[in-house]
């Protein structure tokens, strides 16, 4: 904060800003209903957060009498005060930890600067304006002085140092970050600047207006986005030291998802909706990341009938999870995809003969944008690119891989192309990878469950050519409990193939059902 003395008052250094379009002077301006005409320009500075604090009061919601409250702040929640201060400290993720994790030596390494740039949005209160019937006093009234040298927000005469009350009413009262604001208890950030929006006189109507705009209208960036930022956000602190198992999982997740869309020969590659745009007619970022978490990636305890993640959980054989790095977990993903579309490209199955010669308007404009895309895997009408049908087929492949971890010895693939962690965005690395796949004692389970999995009718409620009975099953399939009438269907295909592993696993898996209502 810039400081200096001017008639024995301190002062702020600040910027004036003009926004006024010629537009808004045929607008309705009203001091009765608290929307008077406002000034055409607004403030910036840097203050201090105690300084900014001590001049600062918050007009509260009461909602204690029936006449019309003039607050327009929600009640000073103090825990969410004190996580801002300890992320302004230690940043993020080690402001979220426990406190035992914080102790521990190597948490350390995730101490990160915890930056506030977004502005504190105030208002100067006027001598002439009451709150609740109270008014600033003369000596505590916060001025702006404007001239060639400059525009200083002048403070109270009477303000000498952090700690200052008012006489009566607060000469500035918050509009928006009273959380942010009131995080500044602690004596190490003393001199913890803030960036601070200053309007001055601005009616109470206005500011509530402000308020709604700056943390109700704005819409929240689509999921899919924000997994997308994951790259750029993540160290691999973050992923070992992080207290919330969930961020190890998102970000495990994502990573997988990013590899099967990314990598050229994937089965999806190009063909996940990244961004959440809508742009495509795939699956989202969201949704994949959301189904890897609740499938490969799903915690397990090992006690109960429940099944756990492949890449997430203690397998019963080891005990231990299984040590497959993140190219081999990208690779044996990408690897059953591939199976699946060979074993599926290859079948004559009539559900996916009725798919691939519909003249619906839907089957004809996709043929005639992806000519070279099976309608069965990609098109408009089956469940594999729909949420249901990607969440459904990675619990198969979780389940029977999971169940079976001892009999296909997953614990003894070790890929010899693969010598670091990082090397996942190594196309040829993960092409090596892949291929020893195929060499893998696993893959003739994956080949095996490829082909019954193949052999389920996949067709969607929307599909052409369904039974009036046929279409009724399949809308059970939609919302959240259709998930489990799909697996159930699913694991009920498995259960009838010859192979004694995929019966085994599908047997567990709908026992482990009927407890799940």
């Amino acid at each position: 904060m810039k400081k200096k003395v001017t008639a024995k008052r301190l002062s702020v250094d600040c910027l004036r800003v003009n926004q006024w379009p010629q537009i808004w002077d045929s607008y309705n301006f009203s001091s009765e209903s608290h929307r008077a005409r406002p000034l055409n320009h607004f403030f910036m500075c840097s203050m201090r957060a105690s300084t900014l604090k001590s001049l600062s009061g918050v007009n509260r919601r009461t909602r204690e009498s029936t006449e019309m409250d003039l607050g327009i702040q929600r009640r000073h929640d103090k825990s969410r005060s004190e996580e801002i201060g300890r992320y302004v400290k230690y940043g993020y993720p080690f402001s979220g930890m426990s406190e035992a994790k914080q102790k521990l030596p190597e948490s350390s390494r995730v101490r990160q600067p915890g930056w506030l740039p977004t502005a504190v949005v105030v208002n100067i209160v006027k001598p002439q304006d009451k709150r609740r019937g109270i008014s600033v006093d003369g000596k505590d009234l916060v001025e702006i002085s404007e001239s060639k040298n400059g525009c200083h927000l002048l403070l109270p005469t009477s303000y000498k140092k952090a700690g200052w009350f008012p006489k009566a009413l607060y000469p500035i009262e918050v509009i928006d970050g009273q959380h942010r604001l009131f995080a500044f208890d602690d004596e190490n950030l003393e001199d913890f600047e803030v960036p601070v929006v200053v309007f001055y006189g601005l009616d109470i109507g206005w500011q509530a207006y402000l308020f709604w705009t700056i943390n109700i209208k704005p819409k929240k960036i689509n999921p899919s986005l924000a997994f997308d930022l994951y790259p750029l956000l993540r160290t691999q602190d973050w992923l070992e030291q992080g207290d919330d198992y969930s961020l190890y999982r998102d970000t495990r997740a994502q990573e997988l998802t990013e590899r099967l869309w990314a990598y050229p020969k994937s089965a999806w590659y190009r063909r996940i909706d990244m961004i959440g745009d809508g742009g495509r007619q795939y699956v989202s970022q969201a949704a994949w990341v959301r189904s890897i978490t609740t499938t490969l990636i799903k915690r397990w305890s090992g006690k109960g009938i429940s099944i756990g993640g492949l890449f997430g959980a203690k397998l019963k054989l080891t005990s231990d999870p299984l040590p497959w790095s993140r190219v081999q977990q990208a690779a044996f993903l990408i690897s059953f995809w591939n199976e699946l579309l060979s074993a599926l490209v290859s079948t004559n199955h009539g559900w996916a003969k009725e798919l691939r010669t519909s003249e619906d308007n839907a089957t004809l404009k996709f043929r005639e944008k992806e000519p070279d895309l099976d309608p069965a895997f990609y098109g408009p009408h089956t469940l594999i690119n729909q949420d249901q049908g990607v969440r459904v087929l990675l619990h198969a492949l979780n389940d029977v891989f999971f169940l079976n971890s001892e009999a296909t010895r997953l614990t003894e693939w070790v890929s010899t192309t693969i010598e670091s962690d990082d090397d996942l965005a190594d196309n040829t690395i993960l092409t090596g990878a892949i291929a020893s796949v195929k060499e893998f004692r696993a893959n003739q389970l994956m080949m095996a469950l490829c082909r019954e999995l193949a052999r389920y009718d996949w067709r969607s409620s929307t599909a052409p050519g369904l039974t009036e009975s046929e279409a009724k099953t399949r809308r059970l399939f939609r919302g959240s409990g259709g998930y489990i009438e799909l697996r159930r269907e699913c694991m009920m295909r498995l259960r009838s193939s010859k192979n004694k592993l995929l019966k085994k696993a599908a047997n567990r898996v709908i026992s482990s059902l009927r407890t799940i209502k």
